[in-house]
C-alpha cells in the first residue's frame, strides 16, 4: 500500500525539480529503516543521490549541447597510430591545463591522421570535467556568423561565443572564404585570444593560410594571435582513419567467414 506522506514528498520533489529525491526516496527510506539511520543521515544520503544525479545529467547535457558529430573518447584512441608529435603532447593535453590557461591547440597536418578524433576526445573530456564546449566546423561557423549579421543578432552571438571554455573549430582550410567570411572568423577567434581556449584542426601549414583568407595582413594577424603561447602539433603521418577502416573491413570479413562456417 502506498504511503500518503511518501507520495506527497514525491509530488513536491517533482514541483521543485528534485528528480533524484523522487527517484531514490523509497530506496533510501528502506535503507534508513534497515540500518536505523538518524533523520540527518537519511537526509544526507538522499540529497547525495540528488547531487550525483545532477552531476551525471550535467555531463550528458554538456556533451549533447557541444554538438559533437560523433563520440570519441581518449580511451578509444590508438595512441601508437597517432603522429609522433601528438603522442609526445598527449599527456599534457589530457590534463586540460591548456583550458585553465586559456591556451590554444592547433592540430595541423594531412587528412586522416586523427586531428578531429583527438579534438573531439579532448572536448568530451572537457565536458566531463565541467567545461562548456562548442564543436563546429569552420565553414558552418562562417555561415552562422553571416546569418547573424544579416538578422542583426551578431552581437548576441559574439557574447555567447566568447563564453565557451573551449571551442573546437574543425576543418580550417578545406574551403576558402570570401572577405566577409574571413573578417568575421578573424573577429570571433580574436575575441577569445589569450582568455579562452580554441582547438583548430587544419590540413594546411601556416605558410598556406593566405590561400584561405586571401589577405596577407589578416593572415599574419590571425596566425600571430592564434599561435601565441599555443600548442602546435604536427599531425602529418600515416592515415589513422585508413588504418581504422582496414581494421573494420578485416572484422567484417571475419564475421562473414564465421557465418559461412
Amino acid at each position: 500500500m502506498k504511503n500518503e506522506t511518501t507520495e506527497k514528498i514525491k509530488e513536491l520533489s517533482k514541483q521543485v525539480r528534485l528528480p533524484g529525491v523522487r527517484r531514490y526516496l523509497q530506496e533510501e527510506i528502506a535503507e534508513a529503516n534497515l540500518k536505523n539511520l538518524s533523520y540527518e543521515e537519511f537526509l544526507y544520503h538522499l540529497l547525495l543521490k540528488e547531487y550525483d544525479l545532477r552531476l551525471e545529467s550535467g555531463k550528458k547535457n554538456r556533451i549533447r549541447l557541444a554538438g559533437f558529430p560523433y563520440r570519441k573518447y581518449l580511451e578509444d584512441l590508438s595512441v601508437s597510430d597517432l603522429p609522433s608529435d601528438a603522442q609526445k603532447r598527449l599527456k599534457v593535453l589530457k590534463s586540460l591545463d591548456f583550458i585553465e590557461q586559456g591556451q590554444n591547440v592547433i592540430l595541423a597536418g594531412s587528412p586522416g591522421t586523427g586531428k578531429t578524433h583527438l579534438a573531439i576526445a579532448l572536448g568530451i573530456k572537457a565536458c566531463l570535467s565541467g567545461y562548456k564546449v562548442l564543436f563546429v566546423t569552420v565553414p558552418s561557423l562562417i555561415n552562422q556568423l553571416k546569418e547573424s549579421r544579416s538578422d542583426r543578432s551578431l552581437i548576441r552571438m559574439e557574447g555567447k561565443f566568447e563564453k565557451y571554455d573551449l571551442v573546437i573549430a574543425d576543418e580550417l582550410g578545406y574551403i576558402s572564404f570570401d572577405r566577409e567570411g574571413s573578417e568575421l572568423l578573424f573577429t570571433h577567434l580574436s575575441l577569445r585570444a589569450g582568455r579562452k581556449s580554441t582547438i583548430i584542426t587544419t590540413n594546411l601549414s601556416f605558410d598556406r593560410w593566405e590561400e584561405i583568407f586571401s589577405d596577407v595582413v589578416m593572415t599574419a594577424a590571425m596566425i600571430d594571435r592564434l599561435t601565441h603561447k599555443s600548442y602546435l602539433l604536427n599531425m602529418n603521418g600515416n592515415s589513422y582513419r585508413l588504418k581504422e577502416t582496414k581494421v573494420w573491413l578485416a572484422e567484417q570479413e571475419k564475421e562473414e567467414k564465421d557465418d559461412i562456417d
